[in-house]
């Protein structure tokens, strides 16, 4: 099973988080931020994988502490339970169309950190979600599991259907890249390696 637990304790925020990637999608949320919760399960749920999280955090400030430390959560939860990434497909992409929403995720697991983020929204919040704090949960993911993620909103009109779109992309094409392939023998890499 390929499974990690993160532990991270600041003076902003208090979290625990346990993922197993080889899941079906069952979560246990609580950032103290609703719409969070709510695309969190959705990610969850698209990349089939487990994930508990409890999280305490400032959030009488501002959900911005909570949103960027449970990616840097998530993201070495996915580092550790990657393991040396042997057997796996290594690179992932999905479209994902939400009402008249369309997002574009493609991922590599290549263990150079990058993110390009591409997506404008009309309103500062979706429910106690700062829209901008979109890019820098998923800029957390991508540095702290080692990848290289490029997210697009390409359509849409309604801020909820493109952020769920971003989301539930990202996790199809995390799900892809996460694969077991049992043709592939060590890393998928001319190098050898994946660092």
């Amino acid at each position: 099973m390929r499974v990690a637990s993160v532990a991270r304790e600041t003076k902003e925020t208090k979290i625990t988080l346990t993922l197993n990637l080889d899941g079906s999608g069952k979560t246990e949320l609580f950032t103290g931020v609703g719409f969070f919760d709510h695309m969190l399960d959705a990610l969850s749920r698209f990349a089939l994988l487990d994930l508990t999280l409890a999280c305490q955090g400032d959030t009488q400030v501002d959900a911005h502490h909570t949103v960027e430390d449970v990616g840097i959560c998530l993201g070495k939860a996915l580092r550790e339970a990657l393991g040396d990434r042997t057997g796996i497909r290594r690179a992932g992409s999905a479209y994902l169309p939400m009402d008249e929403a369309l997002a574009f995720c493609a991922l590599d697991i290549s263990g150079r950190p990058y993110l390009a983020f591409s997506a404008e929204f009309a309103a500062p919040m979706v429910g106690a979600f700062d829209t901008q704090l979109a890019e820098e949960f998923f800029r957390a993911v991508a540095v702290n599991a080692g990848l290289t993620l490029h997210l697009k909103v390409i359509e849409g009109r309604n801020d909820h259907h493109k952020l769920e779109a971003l989301f539930k992309a990202f996790g199809l094409a995390l799900r892809d890249a996460t694969a077991m392939d049992p043709r592939i023998r060590g890393v998928l890499s001319t190098k050898g390696t994946l660092d």
